[in-house]
């Protein structure tokens, strides 16, 4: 996983400007549950880790063993303890567990990183056992979310968009590697219990595309943001993202 160095500063704020409240892993717990089978516990991965903001929640509601793999190593340091979790450096295209360790994988806000997908896709393939499940929650470049932000500052949408493949592009990488497409999903989520809690955290820079922005565009951007706020809605602040869900055939 590369391009967005997180060892150089968005290891520092990473923690508390994209943290998760317990409303939304609670939405995504739900999201994840509904396309699993009723069994418990179930064994995870979580690809690309970072701080931990899912790990544990991960294990709370499946029981786990859950391992998160991060390259990221000032990421990682932050993850929180859990006693169904364990927390190793490793990349998309070399994760560090057996063949057939894990229920289920998870990639969120991952794949845009991802330098070799079709080794990564191996991989995945190779640690998921078979019958098993793989979620990607992605950005899509003609699916992106409707943020507030995004309407405001059109541009800066236009500098995230650029990262990221489409949605037929995201599924075509893991079909051609043998994963069969078993459902396309929508979560909303509430991402901030208000306007100004949103941009209180949005300040902090937390989100990857200010890296791959000058800062002129970046100031010029919070300048817009400064005059339209007074007009925005100033209740909570949810987004919707796209869930593919994969499964690993039971007879590979």
């Amino acid at each position: 996983m590369g391009n967005v160095e997180y060892d150089r500063r968005l290891h520092q704020v990473y923690s508390t400007g994209r943290r998760l409240a317990p409303e939304a892993l609670d939405t995504w717990m739900a999201a994840l549950a509904r396309h699993l089978p009723p069994e418990r516990p179930l064994a995870w991965l979580d690809l690309g880790s970072g701080t931990g903001r899912l790990t544990p929640a991960l294990a709370g509601a499946f029981g786990g063993p859950v391992h998160g793999v991060e390259p990221s190593d000032r990421m990682r340091a932050q993850a929180p303890a859990h006693p169904a979790v364990t927390y190793a450096k490793g990349s998309a295209e070399a994760i560090p567990l057996p063949d057939a360790a894990c229920d289920a994988a998870l990639l969120f806000f991952v794949w845009h990183h991802v330098r070799d997908r079709a080794a990564a896709v191996r991989e995945l393939w190779r640690v998921v056992r078979p019958g098993g499940t793989l979620f990607v929650q992605v950005n899509c470049a003609d699916r992106m979310p409707d943020t507030w932000w995004f309407r405001v500052v059109p541009q800066w949408l236009e500098a995230d968009r650029a990262q990221f493949p489409t949605r037929a592009e995201v599924e075509g990488d893991f079909t051609r590697g043998g994963w069969a497409l078993a459902a396309r999903d929508r979560v909303t989520w509430m991402r901030a219990a208000s306007l100004a809690a949103d941009y209180e955290r949005l300040r902090l820079r937390a989100v990857s595309v200010f890296e791959l922005m000058d800062e002129a565009a970046i100031a010029a951007g919070f300048a817009q943001i400064e005059a339209a706020l007074p007009a925005l809605n100033a209740g909570p602040q949810y987004e919707t993202n796209e869930l593919l869900v994969f499964r690993k055939p039971r007879d590979r």
